[in-house]
């Protein structure tokens, strides 16, 4: 009950009103009950209805308008984007049907015009005497085959008369009578004319092929007429003949005059009788393919100075927008002026505070948003001119420690990612509360992965954050270079392709970054590798730092360093090299830690000690390796306190 108050508290006496007649209208719906009494339920709950949306509407909408940045997006719609949208619209959508409108016209009235000039010559024919008829054929031939070139004459009486000699056209099937206009024979469209008038039967039938229809209207651009899956249209001479290409259509179309001057297809449907089935009919499209220019100038019969024609419309449409503009100006002005005033007011008390007054307050009035935006403001400064003395040097050691945590918890990963055939575990000690040690593992494909160590000059806080720099470069490089570079090689197919990565590159890009963004004094030495889990191949690039000492049947070898230091030098270039880690060999990478800590006669722990120990544990698991080096190594300084930051990576084939 108590949920059922609140609801109701909620939506108000109109929105309970609505809920309690729809509850009760429901049934009377589905049972039947009384047309006349459930015909008044639903009145009254579309009424109800309504009057509840209407008021959710206006109650979200003032929500909706409390927030700033929703007030500027309204303001900008009234005062910009609606009226030039709408017109912009109107105007496109007027003139692409006008254009395409007038050009259909064009040229079904043409056809027109040509097909009763036809069914004009079937008469003569045809009431002209057989004696005179083959004078007359000869000389109205000249004038229809200038109008279609590829038609056709059939006479019939006592005997059979054909036009051109070498025609085959047959005669109608039985149940046509005088006819003229659009037919299709074999799939075929074409203008035909049939007249009997006594025992004399006269066919002209002419295929409506695309060079016809493009000649209907000179210049007009490419006519088409486009139909079911039995229709054909070229005739049937040329129906070996191979389509017609894209790029012969669009040759029929002349370039465009400017850049308004845009292609219009326009379609109009026609209806073909069928020659076989006389009073059977389809519906054929007639398609059309122009541009403004060639209408107008069809239509006036002139040539125009379409760059004129395009500054006058612009000018038009310009003043129209003009006075759009300034309507919605008034309105946008209306809108936006609770938002000057509290912005304004604002901004001068933040000049306040940056100068050092917090006893500033701004005028509030209102409740909106500005309003308790304002008010936040002032109890702001109020706090701040209160503990601003007292907590000064609190908030420096807070935001130091603060910055010294966030550093140790993110420099180094939690765990190394499983491999096949390669085991990887790091250690770091640092000899302060944060280190300016850095160790790595990143996947970066299914089988291969990237691990990396390195030292920053320098202690402290300062060598922490710089670390944490070099290892979000250098992640960011992996994660958003390794996509674009798989896109790049796979050139837009599917699968998930491998990419070759370049150590050399990575430590390249990550040494300009390094110096365009630290001090000139701060560099790091950086040992970045990629090991390959399919072909147990290790490249790498190693930045200046302590060669790492690979242990293999016994003994050690001492990798290459490739390259300066990062972050000194904004052109230093880097190589990478490529060793092979069989099963049971033993890749140790470390920091200056480890080998140059001294013993109380100044003597340094060095690399050759740190050999020992690796063929003397190294048949040992990683992690006992690592703790077993640390320990002599703090054995051998006599102090709990280390002078260095401590750091291992063992990488071990297995």
């Amino acid at each position: 009950m108590s949920r059922l108050k609140s609801l109701a508290q909620k939506i108000g006496g109109l929105g309970s009103a609505f809920v309690v007649l729809l509850i009760l209208y429901l049934p009377l719906y589905f049972l039947a009950y009384g047309r006349g009494f459930t015909a008044v339920a639903a009145i009254a709950v579309y009424v109800t209805g309504a009057l509840f949306a209407i008021r959710l509407f206006r109650r979200n909408v003032r929500r909706v308008i409390w927030r700033l940045r929703n007030r500027l997006i309204v303001a900008y719609l009234f005062i910009a984007f609606v009226p030039i949208v709408l017109i912009g619209i109107l105007v496109a959508i007027g003139g692409y049907s006008l254009v395409g409108q007038l050009a259909v016209y064009l040229v079904s009235s043409e056809l027109d015009r040509r097909t009763e000039a036809m069914n004009g010559v079937a008469h003569l024919l045809a009431s002209t005497p057989a004696a005179k008829r083959e004078n007359t054929v000869h000389e109205v031939a000249p004038y229809i085959q200038d109008r279609f070139p590829d038609v056709e004459l059939l006479i019939q009486d006592k005997t059979v008369h054909r036009y051109p000699d070498d025609s085959d056209i047959s005669p109608p099937p039985a149940g046509w009578k005088d006819a003229n206009g659009l037919i299709l024979k074999a799939g075929l469209p074409c203008s035909w004319a049939h007249v009997v008038q006594g025992d004399t039967e006269v066919t002209l039938l002419a295929p409506l092929t695309p060079d016809l229809l493009a000649r209907l209207v000179p210049g007009i651009g490419e006519v088409v007429f486009l139909g079911p899956s039995d229709f054909r249209g070229k005739s049937p001479a040329s129906s070996s003949a191979p389509p017609v290409s894209r790029n012969r259509r669009a040759s029929r179309l002349v370039p465009p005059s400017n850049r308004f001057d845009v292609d219009v297809a326009w379609i109009m449907p026609m209806y073909f009788p069928y020659w076989e089935t006389p009073g059977k009919q389809r519906e054929v499209d007639l398609v059309v393919h122009t541009r403004p220019s060639i209408v107008l100038g069809t239509v006036f019969s002139q040539q125009m100075n379409w760059a004129q024609v395009v500054l006058a419309a612009f000018l038009v449409v310009g003043g129209l927008l003009l006075l759009v503009w300034v309507i919605s100006f008034i309105v946008g002005v209306s809108l936006t002026r609770t938002i000057t005033g509290a912005v304004h007011n604002l901004y001068e008390g933040t000049e306040h505070v940056k100068s050092g007054d917090f006893s500033h307050r701004i005028a509030v009035e209102g409740n909106d948003q500005l309003a308790e935006l304002g008010r936040s403001f002032n109890g702001m400064t109020e706090n701040l001119e209160r503990l601003i003395v007292v907590e000064k040097e609190q908030e420096r050691l807070k935001s130091e420690i603060a910055i010294a945590r966030e550093v140790q918890g993110q420099l180094f990963p939690r765990g190394a990612p499983a491999m096949k055939t390669l085991e990887l575990t790091g250690v770091c000690h640092p000899a302060r509360m944060v280190s300016g040690d850095y160790y790595d593992f990143v996947r970066v494909q299914e089988s291969s992965v990237a691990l990396a160590i390195g030292d920053v000059a320098g202690k402290g806080i300062s060598a922490a954050l710089l670390m944490a720099a070099l290892q979000s470069i250098m992640r960011t490089q992996l994660t958003a270079g390794i996509p674009a570079q798989a896109a790049a090689a796979h050139g837009g197919h599917g699968g998930a392709p491998r990419v070759a990565l370049s150590t050399s590159l990575l430590v390249s890009q990550l040494n300009k970054q390094v110096y365009a963004t630290t001090a000139p004094e701060k560099f790091a030495t950086f040992y970045f590798g990629l090991y390959d889990d399919d072909n147990r191949m290790l490249t790498y690039t190693n930045a200046g730092h302590m060669p790492p000492i690979l242990m293999h049947d016994g003994t050690a070898e001492r990798l290459d360093v490739t390259g300066t230091v990062v972050g000194a030098f904004p052109s230093a270039r880097y190589e990478e090299k490529t060793v092979e880690l069989q099963a049971g060999d033993l890749l140790v990478a470390f920091t200056d830690g480890i080998v140059e800590p001294e013993n109380e006669y100044g003597e340094p722990f060095g690399e050759e000690k740190l050999v020992d120990l690796l063929l003397r544990y190294g048949q040992r698991e990683s992690k006992e390796i690592i703790a077993r080096v640390m320990e002599t190594v703090e054995q051998w300084t006599g102090s709990s306190e280390l002078p260095d930051d401590m750091t291992m990576l063992v990488a071990r084939g297995v």
